[in-house]
């Protein structure tokens, strides 16, 4: 099956909201899967990590998944239902390359997070929302429906015919 034209926007975003509840499950087997590993001792009492590897793992798993559907069909689960798919601007597959420049642009409002010491764990939380979001806007205006992390990473979301 052969990518066609430019997805609209409004696809892409109904997509995000498959993948959030894809992220989610991955979340939960991986935050299971440690839980056991350790005897239940991820956070002690007062909800502090005791480990240092629990959340780089989970920020490699929910990577992996993404960059493995990219390059592995294009596709994520979420981008299935709406028949749209990942391609570089010809309409090929995504290589290694784009796919990690990708996911890492696209990653990069996570490290808002990081603004917590200076304000509150609220604002903390929205402010990577809100990256995501910036990052998303040019979709709607660009003429081929690209978001920041595709135009940065030569990919695109394409349709795919009926």
């Amino acid at each position: 099956m052969i990518p066609t034209s430019p997805a609209p926007a409004w696809r892409r975003f109904a997509a995000i909201v498959y993948d959030v509840l894809a992220v989610v499950a991955i979340v939960m087997v991986v935050g299971l899967l440690s839980q056991m590993v350790t005897g239940g001792h991820l956070f002690d009492d007062h909800g502090r990590m005791l480990t240092w590897w629990y959340q780089p793992l989970q920020g490699l798993v929910v990577g992996a998944y993404f960059l493995a559907s990219w390059m592995r069909g294009g596709q994520t689960l979420g981008m299935r239902p709406w028949r749209i798919r990942v391609t570089d601007a010809s309409g090929a597959p995504v290589n290694g390359k784009r796919g990690l420049v990708r996911l890492i642009v696209a990653a990069l409002p996570l490290a808002l997070v990081l603004i917590y010491p200076f304000t509150s764990m609220k604002a903390a939380l929205w402010a990577p929302v809100i990256g995501w979001l910036v990052l998303l806007l040019p979709a709607w205006f660009d003429r081929r429906h690209r978001a920041i992390h595709d135009m940065v990473a030569g990919t695109e979301i394409r349709r795919l015919p009926t």
